[in-house]
């Protein structure tokens, strides 16, 4: 549920961006969660966002430690994936929760891209060690975005319960939203390998610039406005298979 919440306001906030590109929050975390502080009980919803993000984090590590559901759940690959995203749920926990007790700003992601790379960059082989995470960010968008068009996400949905056009609005929100993701991701990790070769950390972008970064291409702000459809398309599918995720 923590998930979709955030995805809805990145994407509400990429089509503000897409038309008024100088203006308004950072379509990213950070911006989403200053969109929720600025409501009416702003802190308790951030509270709550920060707490259901949290019970990500330790439904992931159980995956981890016990296996998820699935015939092939107990498999060290998918342990080990679950792993990793028990480690990156929790940095979003911890984000939240920063910003929520007011000694964060909710994780700039353009800000840490460029102080990341920075860092990485001046370690010996550092150009290499940000090459390689690069292209693995854009290995890991391909397969979202493959997955995504495989509807591999059926897999963990109990399918059965749904009606006939429950199932096809959840695999339409799936496929669109995976896709926008694996699309984000790639381009995120392009910039990084573009900032290893041309050794310029400012080269590698966060999440707000890489979507800003859409409205330069001959498409102009609709190839944005179709990738935050796609982000809002994914917080939808969230709160779908929050509903209906196989145990």
């Amino acid at each position: 549920m923590g998930r979709g919440v955030l995805y809805l306001l990145i994407g509400v906030l990429a089509v503000r961006v897409a038309f008024h590109p100088g203006g308004g929050k950072q379509a990213d975390r950070s911006g989403a969660l200053a969109e929720i502080a600025g409501k009416p009980f702003g802190s308790l919803l951030l509270w709550a966002l920060g707490a259901a993000v949290a019970g990500m984090v330790l439904w992931r590590l159980s995956e981890a430690a016990f296996g998820a559901a699935g015939t092939d759940g107990r498999k060290p690959r998918k342990r080990l994936i679950s792993g990793g995203r028990a480690v990156f749920y929790g940095f979003v926990a911890y984000s939240v929760l920063s910003f929520a007790a007011g000694s964060g700003n909710g994780g700039s992601s353009d800000r840490t891209s460029k102080d990341v790379t920075a860092r990485a960059l001046d370690l010996p082989g550092g150009r290499w060690l940000v090459g390689a995470a690069g292209i693995g960010v854009v290995a890991a968008g391909c397969w979202v975005f493959g997955r995504a068009v495989l509807r591999k996400f059926d897999e963990h949905l109990r399918t059965a319960s749904m009606s006939s056009r429950t199932r096809h609005a959840v695999d339409a929100l799936g496929v669109l939203g995976g896709m926008a993701r694996g699309v984000l991701f790639a381009a995120a990790g392009a910039f990084a390998v573009v900032a290893a070769v041309r050794y310029e950390p400012g080269k590698a972008k966060g999440m707000d610039d890489t979507l800003r970064a859409f409205t330069q291409t001959p498409a102009g702000p609709w190839l944005l406005v179709a990738v935050a459809v796609g982000l809002m398309a994914f917080g939808a599918f969230s709160f779908a298979s929050a509903r209906y995720r196989r145990t």
